[in-house]
C-alpha cells in the first residue's frame, strides 16, 4: 500500500456489499480512500432478488465496474436459520433490539466466514489490499460472527493460507458504531440509503416489522432523520 502512495495511485479493495444499510455505508466508507471492487453474496435468503436489486444499484450509483455475485446454495441445505428456512419464523418481537437476548434465529452459521473466504480468493486474484465489511458489534443483533476478535483471528488466517506477497486486511469501519450512529455517517458521506434493503422478509415494501427493520426505523429514529425507503406498517419502537 506505501509503495501505491508513493506513486500516487489509490489502493483496491474488496467491499462486502450485501446491499443492506450497515454494508451500503462501508462501501461508501472505503470509496473514500480505496477503489472499489464490490462482492455480493447470494445465499438462499429469503430476500435474494431484493438484496441483489440493491446491491447492483449501489454499485450503479458508485460506478463500479468489478463486480462479483458469488452463491452459496449450501445455506439452504444447511437450514438452522429463519433467513433460508422457510421452517423457522422470523421474528417480529424486537428481540434484536434487547442487548440480553442472545442469538437469534436469523443468525446464519458462520456465514461470515465463507463470505471473507471468496473475499480473500478474489483479492488475491485482482490484487486488492483490503476486504470491507459492514459488520456491527454494538448495536446490533448479537450474531457471533460480528465480533473484533474474530476478523483478528480471520486475518491471521489470511496470512498464514495465502502467497507471501500477499498482504490483505480486514476493514471493519462500523463494528463499534451504533445503528444510529451509522445513520448519521451514511447521510455525511452522501451514501445512497434509500437503495439500500434491510427487511428480512419481504421483497416488494419493506414489513416496519421483522428486528432488522425494527433496528433499521429505530436508528433512523435516533439519528433525527427519515428513512427514505416505504414500509408497509411501523411498530412502536
Amino acid at each position: 500500500m506505501e509503495e501505491r502512495k508513493q506513486r500516487g495511485q489509490r489502493p483496491k479493495a474488496v467491499v462486502l456489499l450485501s446491499g443492506g444499510m450497515d454494508s451500503c455505508v462501508t462501501a461508501a466508507i472505503a470509496r473514500e480512500t480505496c477503489d472499489l471492487a464490490l462482492l455480493h453474496a447470494s445465499y438462499g435468503q429469503r430476500t435474494e432478488e431484493r438484496e441483489r436489486r440493491a446491491f447492483e444499484e449501489i454499485a450503479d450509483f458508485y460506478s463500479v465496474r468489478e463486480r462479483l455475485v458469488a452463491r452459496f446454495d449450501v445455506f439452504r441445505q444447511i437450514g438452522g436459520s429463519a433467513l433460508t428456512d422457510e421452517q423457522i419464523a422470523v421474528p417480529e418481537t424486537g428481540a434484536a433490539l434487547a442487548h440480553d437476548a442472545g442469538i437469534p434465529v436469523t443468525y446464519v452459521p458462520f456465514r461470515n466466514a465463507h463470505f471473507l473466504s471468496a473475499a480473500v480468493s478474489w483479492a488475491e486474484v485482482i490484487g486488492a489490499e483490503a476486504i470491507f465489511i459492514g459488520a456491527v458489534e454494538e448495536d446490533s443483533s448479537g450474531y457471533p460472527d460480528c465480533r473484533p476478535a474474530y476478523y483478528r483471528a480471520f486475518e491471521a488466517v489470511i496470512r498464514e493460507g495465502t502467497r507471501p506477497e500477499t498482504h490483505i486486511k480486514i476493514e471493519t469501519p462500523v463494528i463499534q458504531l451504533k445503528k444510529n450512529e451509522i445513520v448519521r455517517r451514511g447521510i455525511e458521506l452522501g451514501a445512497p440509503l434509500g437503495l439500500s434493503w434491510s427487511c428480512y422478509q419481504s421483497e416488494d415494501e419493506a414489513c416496519g416489522t421483522c428486528d432488522s427493520c425494527r433496528l433499521r426505523l429505530k436508528a433512523f429514529a435516533e439519528a433525527g432523520a427519515q428513512d427514505p425507503i416505504a414500509y408497509r406498517a411501523q411498530v412502536a419502537r
